[in-house]
């Protein structure tokens, strides 16, 4: 048992005391750390369920408009594509914000709409091709889901450092402080029993030393 004690602990009744409550606080800490380790984890798994879809989604769009891409450019060819691209610049805003999340500060990207029709990216209709209209409503929707992924993923990976901090502080209070807390006040309660019995013997002796001088005295 000796080395589950605190190190440099006196055994008296102070003492005691005051592992007594640091023991209760421990107990009290414990407990709110699962559950707050139980609620990290929920909404960890909530938005991580979320990154594999997201993810999905814009491939499909990338791969979807990469497809219409080449069907406009075998329509169109290459150089009236490239020179269509070149007129259709977009100035896409992003804002970085962030909200809390179980006291975790995660990162809220915020961008103005991406997807426009055909008349706001700057060509007509008569020398281009459908697919080409397609093929750039699905990047900009891919672009829209390209942020989102971004905030997502970030999210999930400080909710999973912040769940394993708070893990390992759960188990250093679970296996290492309480029970050295634990260990340390059972140490002192039979110390502190064992000297007041070598107190209540050493009284005895006294008394019993006395007692013998007072009837030598009388005698």
């Amino acid at each position: 048992m000796a080395a589950d004690i605190i190190e440099g602990i006196k055994p008296t009744r102070m003492e005691l005391l005051h592992l007594r409550k640091r023991a209760v606080l421990a107990e009290r800490g414990h407990k709110l750390l699962k559950e707050k380790r139980d609620a990290l984890i929920s909404e960890f798994l909530n938005i991580a369920g979320s990154v594999r879809n997201i993810r999905q989604e814009a491939q499909a769009h990338l791969s979807k408009a990469y497809e219409d891409l080449l069907a406009s450019q075998a329509i169109m060819g290459t150089g009236s594509v490239k020179e269509i691209s070149w007129n259709t610049d977009q100035d896409i805003q992003v804002q970085m914000k962030s909200r809390n999340i179980m006291g975790v500060t995660v990162p809220l990207i915020e961008m103005n709409k991406a997807e426009r029709t055909f008349i706001r990216r700057g060509y007509g209709l008569v020398d281009t091709s459908s697919r080409l209209d397609e093929a750039c409503g699905k990047l900009e929707h891919a672009l829209s889901m390209i942020v989102k992924l971004a905030e997502v993923e970030e999210t999930v990976r400080k909710l999973a450092l912040e769940v394993e901090k708070t893990k390992r502080r759960v188990n250093a209070l679970e296996y290492i402080v309480m029970p050295r807390l634990k260990a340390t006040v059972k140490y002192i309660r039979m110390r502190l029993d064992e000297m007041e019995r070598e107190s209540f013997t050493r009284l005895k002796k006294i008394k019993a030393v006395l007692d013998a001088r007072t009837e030598g005295a009388g005698a």
